[in-house]
Order: structure tokens, then sequence, then C-alpha cells
């Protein structure tokens, strides 16, 4: 089938690489406009596109994929099947009709739960015991499209959105394959979602981030866990930015406020909840590097009664 491929981050671009890998006819691939980053403003290419460079493929990058000359391309290339995965623009109905097999979508939960731009790190947030991959017909709304595969994974413990991204992109590239297959065969399934069961999830923000200890402990370990690497829990240590990497929520009841520090060990803070204590083990404060709780407090004592910021 004559391939075009939309994606953007590392997600997307292993996905396109198995799929470069399998030998598809890969005609185009289309991901977003460069941007900026850092305080040298440098210019930054996107995953997908470095790979799509890598193997000398046509790039486009519109601004708005609805602009009228894009569009008129994209018809002139005729594609069969157009791949999409993690984009990050939402496609008009002329795009989802121009190729002959459909545009088919890459989805990082087991729809119709988590649908929307952040399911990964929503999972773990959330304690779900499993997550997948749906591999589905694209149409006007968002996730909405009929289901042609799935396939779930347990979400472990020690699980971080990074870990199940990883997981979950190298699952979607193998899915991927097997519904092209079953496309060029004609014996996809198209299985209607349950809007009814549906659940919706919005962009993850940085300021998400910021830890509320009123919460329970169990809350805040996932939410440390789904927001790692980005952009991280956090919290304020005397007027500095304290990212929390790896903690673990454990019971306890001490005469202290959320936020209060409880206990210093060798390698550990135990921090008041809202319920149960959450115990650091790993974190970064403001202009230095991540770190274990022994190396940071050789270098920046914290006593117990200290308070971070509750909100």
């Amino acid at each position: 089938m004559r391939t075009l491929f939309m994606g953007t981050p590392d997600f997307a671009a292993t996905i396109l690489d198995r799929i470069l890998q399998s030998g598809h006819e890969v005609i185009g691939v289309v991901t977003q406009p460069d941007k900026q980053k850092g305080r040298e403003h440098e210019i930054s290419y996107s995953p997908v596109k470095e790979l799509a460079l890598k193997h000398d493929l046509p790039l486009y990058q519109p601004t708005k994929v609805r602009d009228e000359e894009f569009l008129k391309l994209l018809e002139e290339q005729k594609p069969e099947i157009i791949l999409v995965a993690a984009f990050g623009q939402i496609l008009p109905k002329r795009l989802l009709d121009i190729p002959s097999y459909g545009c088919i979508n890459v989805h990082a939960s087991l729809l119709p739960k988590y649908r929307g731009a952040a399911p990964i790190q929503y999972s773990i947030i959330d304690g779900e015991k499993e997550t997948g991959i749906t591999i589905m017909y694209m149409d006007v709304g968002i996730d909405t499209g009929d289901i042609i595969l799935q396939e779930s994974i347990p979400i472990t413990k020690e699980d971080t959105g990074g870990s199940l991204f990883d997981k979950l992109a190298t699952l979607g590239g193998e899915l991927l394959l097997k519904a092209m297959k079953q496309l060029e065969a004609k014996c996809a399934e198209r299985n209607v979602q349950d809007n009814e069961k549906a659940t919706n999830v919005k962009m993850i923000a940085k300021e998400m981030g910021r830890i509320d200890f009123t919460q329970s402990a169990i809350r805040i370990e996932r939410l440390v866990r789904g927001l790692n690497p980005w952009p991280s829990a956090y919290t304020m240590l005397e007027g500095r930015t304290l990212k929390i990497w790896k903690s673990e929520a454990v019971p306890g009841i001490y005469t202290a406020v959320p936020g209060e520090v409880v206990a210093v060990g060798k390698d550990s803070i135990s921090v008041m909840t809202g319920e149960g204590v959450l115990i650091i083990t790993e974190l970064q404060l403001e202009g230095k590097k991540r770190m274990t709780v022994d190396a940071f407090l050789r270098g920046y004592p914290v006593k117990v009664g200290t308070q971070f910021n509750v909100k």
C-alpha cells in the first residue's frame, strides 16, 4: 500500500521506524512545524522529522492540515492508507476521505476509555491495572472511530509515564502491522465504540504537577510516576522548586499537617499527606541535578517539621 505517515513525538517515531523496517512503501511523512527550544531559541526537530530525514523520505510540515494547498498536495500524492500516531492536529473530513483504505490511528488506551491527548499519563495517575493499544478507523470525532484491533498490557507499580510510553509504542507498531495485513486482505473488523463508556482526558499542563499534599499518599505517588519524565511532580522547598522523581506511599498517622516532614532517614524523607505518608527517595532541587535523597541530604539538610507547600 502507498502509505503516508503522520506523527510527531518519540511514540510516533518508534511506530514509523517499525513500519519502515517492515518494508511498506512510505511515500511521505507529515509532522508538526519545527519549534524553538531553550534560551538560545535553537530550532528543534520532532523525533518523526529526524527519522524521516535519516531515511530521506518526503517531509511535510503544515502549520494547519486544513490549508487548501496542503490538502491538494495530499490528494495529488494519492496515498492508499494514512497512518496517524500522536500527530497533534485534528484532521478534517476532506483529508480523512483521501485514502481508499482510510486513515488509521494508533491510540495508546483501550478505547473508549481515555479518549484525548494524554491517555498514558492518566492511566497511571488514575491507578488503572492495565492499558493498551487501539488501532482504529479515524472519523471527525476525537478518538471516536470504529475499532479494528486492541491489545492490553499490565501497568506495573514501577511503571512511569516514560516507561509506559516505550512499551506502548513498541506494541503499537506491531499491532498496526497486523491491522494493515487485515486491511489488505479485506478482513479487518469494524467494532463501533460504546460512547456511554467513554472517558475523555485533557492535555497535560506543567501546573498539573504541583503536588497537593492534602490528597492521599497513594494518589500523589501515582502522580509522581504518571508525570515522569514530563512535566514531573513538584513542590516548593524554601522558595525553590523541588521535583519528586521517586516515592512510595505507606500507611501512617502523625500529629502533623499535610506537607510536613515527619521523618528523615539516611536515604528517605517522609512527608505527611491527607491520608498516609509519602516516602521520597529521589528528587531534584531547582538548579541541581536529579539525585537520591542520600546524596541530597549531604548537601541540603532537611529537618523534621520542615513544611513543603501544601498546594
